[in-house]
Formats: structure tokens, C-alpha cells, sequence
């Protein structure tokens, strides 16, 4: 069919290798595979071919393959153009108008020519414009994110210089407070040396005048027995007569303790301390009406002096508990209670201003003693028995005289209430315990204060010495308890009981155990070793007022303002 009626013509065309194509053909031997021809067998075509493939081996020959760079032709372009702006439907459109045209042969020769070379080079650059402003916006996002970060560094910077200045202000000022400490405290060890040194003196003027003081007392007693026997010859019979009966009626003063008395506790070693950690409530005795505010032991018998808020005190049994005997007279509460150290006599102290001695085999009181003006704290007997002391809320501390029946000493330089008195065991010394927080030491023959020890910041409200006499025990209304070296003059450990008052301390006979009775209804026991509470006893309801060791050690007894006093072992 002609062209002009629009039919197509298909024409036979040998291509050969002389053909205008860059390309360069090479010819292939092609392979012969025998099928069987005439059937139909699908398996017997596999087997053919499996047979071909898997014969002889032959070596092959590596072809190295060339390429060429042929420049994109115009139609290509414009596809790949509108594939990468996503114009599908325009794609469409032009490839079947451009294929149209194409066959009807209405296309030139330069209207399908390669593209130039211009038109690649500029979607080159227009790809790298592309591509370098998104490296430009990143290199700006990365410009600013750097900015804000240089600017947080430079402020962290100008904070941290500011800080270092302020340190380093600071440090000189603490350099300069350091060095007027360092000049106040060389100052203060100049003066400590002086006192120290003072001190030393003072105490040895003290025992040359003591010395000096003994020796002259022996000059005078020699020269008044020699006078007295002078004047004795001298005078006519009958009133040699009437002097001796005067001097019968006339009782004579109790001579002060010798001061070289040996305390058997003072060299002793190898005191077994009392296994106070696994001690547990045993018994429970309802002793009083009232509150107990006082205990005494009896030196060599199972026996318990208590006394109590409800004016009276009882003497118990401990073995089986029953009462002995009741005190009756005080006319207020009773405070404090002692046994003589031959368990003779009790001596006990109360509200009414009194103090008074009870003679057990007689069963009554034997003496009164009324010269306090306030209330009377605590009563305690030296160890030679002939001497008694008693402490008052007026501020004094009086030592009676029990052959004599008189007030042989009054102490005087507490400012507040006297709360506890205790003598020191095997020696001249009595240690009290005062509402102005002090705790005081006084010769009790000279009634001079000989060491006052500060610390406590309430008041203090008992006071108690080891056997060996060289540590003491203080307590205080804000719980806390000091142990003091009465040698060095220094305190050695505290124990803080709680918020609640700590209302007294007692050590056991080897002084390495020490009990505390507290107002919050617990006993606490300390080791001053090694200085941990290692148990607490809890049973009483109401607060603890005193506390006991027995002189064995074996067992604790404890009073109480529950009106019991209870036995722990």
C-alpha cells in the first residue's frame, strides 16, 4: 500500500557489518542441541539439554569487555526530564505523539539528533546548584547551632570566672581569719602556760602549807596535853573535881579523817566488769503510794532501803521481798536515803527541810537535824561513819558531826539549788551537783572549794564516783552524761540519753560499766571502754528515778516514779 493513503510497508533490510553503527559486532558460533524431533517429551528436552550442558568441560575465553560514551539523544532527554519532575501524564502524551510523528517520518534529522552538549553541561550545573545550596543551608543551620553554642561557652565562661573570683575572695578572707585564729590561739597557749604554771605553784604552796599546817597541829596538841598536865598539878583537888565534870558533859569534836586512809580499790586489777548487756526484769515491787525517788543497799546484807514522794520510807528483803520495817515522821516528800557503812543506822533527807537518822534496833528516829531552810536533796555517810552530809535547795551543802550531833561544816558557792552530794571513797573530798551547772569538789575540813568542773549547759542532777575514786559521773536535765578524770581535771567521754532528763548514773565495781537512769522509763547501760551503749532495760512506766548496782555485781535494782522498784539480773 502507497504512503499516502496512511498504510505501513514492511520492507526486508539485511544488516551488515559494513553498516554506519559505532558499535562492533562480533560473530557468535551458535550450538547445536539435538532434540528429538516428532516427540512430544518435555523430560527427554530436559535431558538433552542437562546432557549438553554438563559435557566435556572446554576452556572459555575472557572476553574483555569495551564501552563507548554515546551522547543522549533528544527523546531520551526529554523523557528522563519529565520522569524526574514526575510528569507522568505529559510522558504519555509525548511518547505516543513522538512515536507517531516518528513513523510517519515528519521528524528531521536534527529534530531527533543527540542533544548538545550545553544542554547536559547546564543540567550538570544546575544539579550542582542544587546541590550546593542544600550544603549552604546545612553549613548555615550548622553556622548558627555553633553561634548558640559558642555563646552558651562564653557565658558558662564569664560565670565560672566569676565564681573563681569569688572563691578566691573568699579564701582570703579565710586565709586572714585563719591567721588572727592562729595569732589568738598562740596568744591563748602563752596564757594557758602562765596559768599552768601558776597553778603548779599554787599547788605546791597548797601542800607545804599543809604540811606546815600538820606539823604545827602536832606542836599544839604536845603543848596543850603538857599545859594541861601543868595546870592539872597546879590546882587544888576539888576543882581538878569540877573540870572533869564539865569536860564529861562537854562533847568533844570528832577528829577529821586521817588523810593516808588506803582505798583497797585503788591498785586492784583484774575486777571482772558486771555482765550488764544480758541483764533482764526479774522481779517487780510495788512498793509506795507514790513516786521512789531514793535507793540504798545494805553494805553486807540482802537488804533494800527505799524512799518515796508519800512522806515515808521502807526497808525490804531482797531474797524474798518482804517489807522489814516503815519510817514514818517526815511531813513531806522524802528525797534521799543512806545507810551507815556498818549498817547500823539510815540516815534520810526530805522537803521538810529535815534530816533525820533512824536507829533500827530501837526502831525510832534518834536525831533531827533542822538547819537547812529548804528543801533537803540528798544525804550521804563518809566512810568512817562518823560524818554525814546533806544538800539543800539553799544553795548550801552541810556536814554533820553524828558523835556530837552537830553542824560541823557548811559549803557554800553554788548559785542555785544543791540537787546531789557524794563523798569520795577513801578520802576527805565530797562532790556535789548543782542546778548552775557545775559540778564542785570541796575539802570537807576546810570547806574550801579545791576544783569546780564546767560543761554541762543545763542543770546537773546527780553525781557519782568509781571505786577507785579517780573518775566521776555527772548528769544533766538535757540528757547528757560526762565522765570526768578527777586527776587530770578534764572530762574523758559524754553520752547523750535523749531530749528527756538523765536523773542519775552509777558504775559497777570494776568502773568500766556505767548505768544511767532517764526520765523517759529506760536504764541505759554504757562500757566506758569503749564508750557504745551496749543495752538498754526496759519495764518501768514512768520515768526512772535512781538506780543500783549490787556490790557483787550480780543484779541492778531500779526506782521509779511508777511507784515500783524493780530487780534486774
Amino acid at each position: 500500500m502507497s504512503e499516502e493513503d496512511g498504510a505501513y510497508v514492511v520492507e526486508e533490510v539485511n544488516i551488515t557489518d559494513s553498516e554506519n553503527d559505532d558499535f562492533e559486532y562480533q560473530s557468535v558460533a551458535i550450538d547445536s542441541i539435538d532434540i528429538p524431533e516428532g516427540e512430544d517429551d518435555y523430560e527427554a528436552m530436559v535431558q538433552a539439554v542437562k546432557g549438553r550442558v554438563e559435557g566435556p568441560k572446554t576452556p572459555v575465553e575472557i572476553i574483555e569487555s569495551k564501552f563507548t560514551m554515546r551522547h543522549e539523544s533528544t527523546d531520551d532527554f526529554v523523557r528522563n526530564f519529565l520522569v524526574r519532575l514526575g510528569m507522568t501524564k505529559t510522558l504519555e502524551a509525548f511518547q505516543s505523539e513522538w512515536y507517531e510523528l516518528k513513523a510517519k517520518g515528519k521528524l528531521k534529522n536534527e529534530d531527533i539528533a543527540p542533544v548538545p552538549d550545553v544542554y547536559l553541561k547546564n543540567q550538570e550545573l544546575r544539579d550542582q546548584v542544587s546541590s550546593m545550596r542544600n550544603e549552604l543551608e546545612k553549613a548555615q543551620y550548622n553556622a548558627e547551632k555553633a553561634i548558640a553554642t559558642w555563646d552558651k561557652l562564653r557565658k558558662e565562661k564569664d560565670f565560672h570566672r566569676m565564681h573563681h573570683h569569688r572563691v578566691q575572695q573568699e579564701k582570703q578572707k579565710l586565709i586572714g581569719d585563719i591567721d588572727k585564729l592562729r595569732k589568738g590561739q598562740e596568744l591563748y597557749e602563752a596564757k594557758y602556760k602562765e596559768l599552768a604554771s601558776k597553778y603548779e605553784s599554787a599547788m605546791k604552796e597548797k601542800m607545804l602549807m599543809k604540811l606546815e599546817r600538820d606539823r604545827l597541829k602536832g606542836r599544839v596538841d604536845t603543848l596543850e596535853k603538857s599545859l594541861s598536865q601543868t595546870h592539872q598539878e597546879s590546882i587544888p583537888q576539888d576543882t581538878k573535881k569540877s573540870i572533869m565534870e564539865k569536860s564529861k558533859s562537854k562533847k568533844e569534836e570528832t577528829p577529821w579523817p586521817a588523810d593516808n586512809r588506803p582505798n583497797p580499790y585503788a591498785a586492784a586489777t583484774g575486777i571482772e566488769p558486771a555482765h550488764a548487756e544480758s541483764f533482764m526484769l526479774t522481779r517487780t515491787y510495788k512498793g509506795h503510794q507514790l513516786a521512789i525517788s531514793g535507793l540504798a543497799l545494805h553494805a553486807r546484807k540482802p537488804i533494800l532501803a527505799t524512799a518515796s514522794d508519800d512522806h515515808t520510807w521502807k526497808m525490804w528483803s531482797l531474797s524474798n521481798g518482804e517489807l522489814i520495817m516503815s519510817g514514818e515522821g517526815h511531813t513531806d516528800w522524802v528525797s534521799g536515803i543512806s545507810f551507815h557503812p556498818k549498817g547500823s543506822i539510815l540516815a534520810t533527807s526530805s522537803g521538810d527541810q529535815t534530816v533525820k537518822l533512824w536507829d533500827f534496833v530501837n526502831a525510832k528516829c534518834t536525831s533531827t537535824f533542822t538547819q537547812h531552810t529548804q528543801a533537803v536533796w540528798n544525804v550521804d555517810f563518809h566512810d568512817s561513819g562518823d560524818f554525814i552530809a546533806s544538800c539543800s535547795m539553799d544553795h548550801s551543802i552541810r556536814l554533820w558531826d553524828l558523835p556530837t550531833q552537830k553542824c560541823r561544816q557548811s559549803y557554800r558557792g553554788h548559785v542555785d539549788s544543791i540537787n546531789h552530794c557524794k563523798f569520795q571513797p577513801y578520802s576527805n573530798f565530797l562532790g556535789s551537783a548543782s542546778g548552775d551547772k557545775t559540778v564542785s569538789m570541796w575539802d570537807m575540813r576546810t570547806a574550801q572549794c579545791v576544783q569546780t568542773y564546767y560543761g554541762h549547759l543545763n542543770c546537773v542532777n546527780h553525781v557519782s564516783f568509781n571505786m577507785r575514786g579517780d573518775t566521776i559521773s555527772s548528769c544533766d536535765s538535757d540528757g547528757v552524761v560526762k565522765i570526768w578524770d578527777s586527776r587530770m581535771v578534764r572530762e574523758k567521754i559524754q553520752f547523750d540519753t535523749g531530749q528527756l532528763p538523765a536523773n542519775s548514773s552509777v558504775f559497777d565495781k570494776s568502773g568500766v560499766i556505767l548505768l544511767v537512769a532517764s526520765e523517759d522509763a529506760n536504764i541505759y547501760v554504757y562500757n566506758l571502754e569503749t564508750g557504745e551503749n551496749i543495752h538498754t532495760l526496759r519495764g518501768h512506766e514512768q520515768g526512772v528515778q535512781d538506780v543500783l548496782f549490787d556490790p557483787t555485781g550480780k543484779f541492778i535494782v531500779s526506782a521509779s516514779s511508777d511507784a515500783t522498784f524493780r530487780v534486774w539480773q
